[in-house]
């Protein structure tokens, strides 16, 4: 197979996967290693118990991601939001709304149809999702999470023409997460600020991506069960060490999908988020005791 390694190497992707996984010396602006990510975080309630409990633990969020879609919240939710996220300086994430599994089409429900699940359909529910992301935009949004690769590069070529807020972040879903290093460059080629990636990758494979690509990699540490459930809390510290800058993500397991959201499952919504920041203050208290020399970017409180 060297001849195939040669020429991989030769059009610069990473030709192994490798042993052992080297450290990586990219980091957040700021210097840091890791971020604190609460996803599933739909809507003001839920995020403002997320605060409280961040408050009650002393877990430093960094940003709060939704899985609903901007089109399942209101302006005046979405201002509440970043009312909420202003003062402490935390990044609001919200997922663009149209997606295959809102829409009328079967094959997404399918055994064999379920990658197309969280994609966009026809040009149609293109235009819905530039528009969910312009309201959002004008509200003052800027952090998106999209999980379409055609949206993904009409949105940054948006962003490099000006037709949307040129400091606009780009998040790649988990549901679209690269599993090698030249998916996961196309993704940051196209536009993409931060990369989910699969949940279940091995720290040679994490390494090879981290390799290929500079922009932040997202990463559930634990994975709700639709997305297989994994807890990986005592690997976060050697997950930082080679994948940095890294999103750690605190999924739940053994938790409802709760998508679309509502206030018809509110109370469902706000237990969860309460308890994947009690999951994060584990997951801190992992790194403090095996990967004490990690950093982490300083989460501003409110002032007293």
């Amino acid at each position: 197979m060297k001849g195939t390694r040669d020429a991989l190497a030769g059009l610069g992707w990473p030709s192994e996967d490798p042993h052992p996984a080297p450290a990586s010396m990219l980091r957040f602006p700021d210097g840091a290693q890791y971020r604190i990510e609460i996803p599933s975080t739909e809507g003001p309630s839920a995020f403002a118990a997320v605060l409280e409990e961040a408050d009650r633990l002393n877990v430093p969020v960094h940003r709060v991601s939704q899985g609903s879609g901007i089109m399942l919240l209101s302006d005046g939710e979405i201002r509440e939001m970043l009312e909420l996220a202003a003062p402490r300086g935390i990044e609001v994430n919200l997922f663009v709304g149209p997606r295959a599994t809102f829409d009328i089409g079967a094959q997404a429900y399918s055994p064999a149809g379920q990658a197309l699940g969280l994609s966009v359909r026809g040009s149609e529910q293109l235009v819905y999702a530039v528009e969910d992301v312009r309201r959002a935009a004008g509200l003052g949004i800027r952090s998106v999470l999209v999980s379409d690769t055609g949206l993904l590069a009409i949105l940054g070529k948006m962003r490099r023409s000006g037709d949307v807020p040129g400091d606009l972040i780009l998040k790649t879903s988990v549901m679209m997460a690269p599993a090698n290093a030249a998916a996961a460059r196309v993704l940051e080629d196209l536009g993409a600020s931060t990369i989910n990636v699969p949940s279940d990758l091995t720290l040679p494979q994490l390494a090879s991506i981290r390799a290929a690509v500079g922009v932040p990699i997202d990463l559930y540490v634990e994975a709700p069960d639709n997305i297989g459930g994994f807890v990986r809390h005592y690997e976060v510290p050697e997950l930082i060490r080679v994948g940095s800058p890294l999103y750690v993500k605190l999924g739940l397991r053994n938790a409802p999908d709760i998508y679309p959201s509502g206030s018809h499952i509110e109370s469902t919504a706000v237990a969860l988020s309460r308890e994947r920041v009690r999951r994060a203050r584990l997951v801190l208290d992992m790194i403090r005791r095996y990967g004490p020399d990690l950093s982490t970017s300083a989460a501003p409180r409110p002032p007293e």
